[in-house]
C-alpha cells in the first residue's frame, strides 16, 4: 500500500507546492509510482506540473464531493507522476463538505481503491486550517513540514504541531511527522543557521539533513511547468530535492530494517 503524505504548514510562502512538485518528480525519478494531489484552491501545483487549471476536467472538487471517484481526476505529467488537478473550485467545497457525513474523511475514503497502485502519495495543502487541510491530515500516515529558517516560522510551528496533535488524538492515532525541511535556506545567513540549529535540537532525527537552498532556477521552473529536474538537472534546487527523495527513501528502508 503506498505511503500517504501531507505536506503542509499554516504559513504561507514556506515552500509547500514547490516541495510537493519537485519531491513528486525526484521520487519518480527513482522510478517509484507517485500520486500528488492539489487541494489548494489556488492550483499552484497543479500549473507548476504543466496542467491548466481551468480546463475542464475532474479536479479534487469533484473527488471530494462525492461526483467523480479519483481514478476520473488523476492525469499523468510531465514529471513522471499523476497528477490529481484543483482550481479555484474547490473553495466551495469547504462550505458543501459542512453537510455531508463523514466529512472529515471524505479524501481518505476517495484513496482507498487506488492506494496500493502506488508508492507514494503527496498530497499539497493550502496554508490554512480549514476542513480541506484538516481531510489531508486525516488520509496522510505522515507530514513533511517545510519551513523557512526565520523567527516567525518557529511561533507558526507550534500552532501546526498543536493541530497535527488533535488530529492525532481524535481523527487519525497513525498520524506522524515525517520530516522537518528547510527551505530557500542561505548559510550565510545568521538567522538562517541560528533557527537551523534550534530546530536540530528540539527535534533531531525528524529534521532532514537535506536543505533546500534559496535557487533561481527552482524559482523559474514553475512559469514552465515543469518539476525543476525536468527544467534544469543540474541547478542546486534540482540536486536538493534528489537528494531530499534519497534520504526519505533510506529512512523507509532503516524503519522497515529496524
Amino acid at each position: 500500500m503506498g505511503k500517504v503524505i501531507a505536506i503542509t504548514n499554516q504559513k504561507g510562502g514556506v515552500g509547500k507546492t514547490t516541495t510537493s512538485i519537485n519531491l513528486a518528480a525526484s521520487l519518480a525519478k527513482t522510478r517509484r509510482r507517485v500520486m500528488l494531489i492539489d487541494n489548494d484552491p489556488q492550483g499552484n501545483a497543479t500549473m507548476g506540473s504543466g496542467v491548466n487549471k481551468q480546463a475542464n476536467r475532474v479536479t479534487t472538487y469533484e473527488v471530494l464531493i462525492g461526483l467523480e471517484p479519483i481514478e476520473a481526476a488523476r492525469v499523468p505529467v510531465e514529471g513522471g507522476y499523476d497528477l490529481v488537478p484543483a482550481n479555484s473550485q474547490l473553495s466551495g467545497a469547504e462550505v458543501e463538505l459542512i453537510e455531508i457525513e463523514r466529512r472529515e474523511r471524505r479524501l481518505r475514503d476517495a484513496l482507498e481503491n487506488v492506494r496500493a497502485q502506488y508508492d507514494y502519495i503527496l498530497i499539497d495543502c493550502p496554508p490554512a486550517l480549514n476542513l480541506l487541510t484538516v481531510n489531508a491530515l486525516v488520509a496522510a500516515q505522515s507530514v513533511i513540514i517545510p519551513m523557512q529558517c526565520e523567527y516567525y516560522a518557529l511561533e507558526g510551528l507550534t500552532a501546526l504541531l498543536n493541530t497535527i496533535r488533535k488530529i492525532r488524538d481524535t481523527l487519525n492515532p497513525q498520524l506522524e511527522i515525517e520530516g522537518l525541511l528547510r527551505t530557500m535556506y542561505d548559510p550565510r545567513n545568521n538567522l538562517d543557521n541560528e533557527v537551523s540549529a534550534q530546530l536540530k535540537q528540539h527535534f533531531g532525527d525528524k529534521l532532514y539533513r537535506t536543505v533546500i537552498p534559496r535557487n533561481i532556477r527552482l524559482a523559474e521552473a514553475p512559469s514552465h511547468g515543469k518539476p525543476v529536474i525536468a527544467y534544469d538537472m543540474q541547478s542546486k534546487g534540482a540536486q536538493a530535492y534528489l537528494a531530499l527523495a534519497g534520504e526519505m527513501l533510506r529512512r523507509g528502508e532503516e524503519v522497515v530494517a529496524a
